[in-house]
């Protein structure tokens, strides 16, 4: 568990530490990142430390919970359109370089090609999965967002044991899964683009997963486990799912990563109306009613047929 509440939190300080030794940030800088939500408050936490300003630039597809967050960490929020192009200088990736380039003292992490991202990953996340399987995971399913975290520990576990296969979860409407990219629900997962900290060697296989079957995956396993997921633990479990039930290997170990929890988003996924108005459940059905087994991939690609940048 991350204080946090997410695998962000392991992404922040690393990142800052790393800008304080090149003399990127200084005492009494500004932090400007565009995000999800999630490295916000990884980023907010440790700059509340350190005595930063912070400045954070999201979609407005996001829920109000994390903005709410974002502020009681003290964090300045800024609000940007979600269905434009990364280069729309209205894309919260834009607004974010200009407020970096027009406040005095400020420092971007920019996580989509910040190398300490994956690093991160690689010098903790992977020896914890690594360690606490005892070297038995045989497959570990991540979430793709910046790709930091499947890359890094995806990285590390594959130097452990080449054989050990890393499955991406990507929502439809993200680049990863192949196709032109339009707007999804889904939060902070996929993206529109390539970021260079995503690693186009490491996954084996990227499993495409619909917003219906992300968050009523996510509220199954919250009610049958009670385990309190996000809308991206929905995702990845979806999908390792589906891997899961075509593996033959009954001593198959998989690791899933689940990104954050169901805290951030009470007023959408753990909301039937809402679900209902997004068309994500029918008027009449009940989130009970829904069964992982009764759906399937319509895409699973491997090896070769996972698409590259260009």
């Amino acid at each position: 568990m991350n204080p946090g509440g997410s695998t962000k939190d392991r992404i922040a300080l690393p990142m800052i530490e790393a800008a304080e030794r090149a003399g990127l940030l200084k005492p009494g800088g500004v932090i400007v990142e565009p995000t999800s939500g999630n490295t916000g408050i990884g980023l907010a936490q440790a700059a509340a430390v350190k005595g930063y300003r912070c400045i954070f630039v999201m979609a407005d597809k996001q829920s109000e919970e994390k903005r709410a967050l974002l502020r009681a960490y003290g964090a300045e929020v800024v609000i940007c359109p979600t269905d434009v192009d990364p280069e729309d200088e209205r894309s919260y990736y834009k607004v974010s370089d200009r407020l970096a380039r027009e406040t005095p003292g400020a420092w971007k992490p920019d996580q989509y090609t910040n190398p300490a991202n994956p690093q991160a990953h690689f010098d903790a996340t992977g020896p914890e999965i690594w360690e606490g399987t005892g070297g038995r995971v045989t497959h570990a399913v991540v979430a793709v967002g910046t790709g930091g975290t499947v890359s890094g520990l995806g990285r590390y576990l594959k130097d452990q044991n080449p054989a050990i296969q890393v499955i991406g979860a990507d929502p439809a409407g993200s680049v990863y899964s192949g196709g032109a990219p339009h707007a999804y629900l889904t939060e902070g997962v996929g993206e529109d683009f390539w970021p260079t900290t995503y690693d186009t060697r490491i996954c084996d296989v990227i499993v495409r997963v619909s917003d219906r079957d992300s968050m009523l995956m996510a509220r199954a396993a919250t009610a049958r486990e009670g385990i309190f997921m996000g809308e991206s633990g929905g995702t990845v479990l979806w999908a390792a799912l589906q891997v899961a039930r075509e593996t033959a290997d009954p001593d198959a170990l998989f690791v899933v990563l689940l990104p954050d929890s169901g805290r951030n988003y009470v007023g959408k996924l753990y909301n039937d109306r809402w679900l209902r108005e997004h068309g994500l459940l029918g008027p009449y059905e009940e989130v009970a009613d829904y069964d992982w087994r009764a759906t399937s991939a319509d895409v699973v690609l491997r090896g070769d047929e996972i698409p590259q940048p260009g």
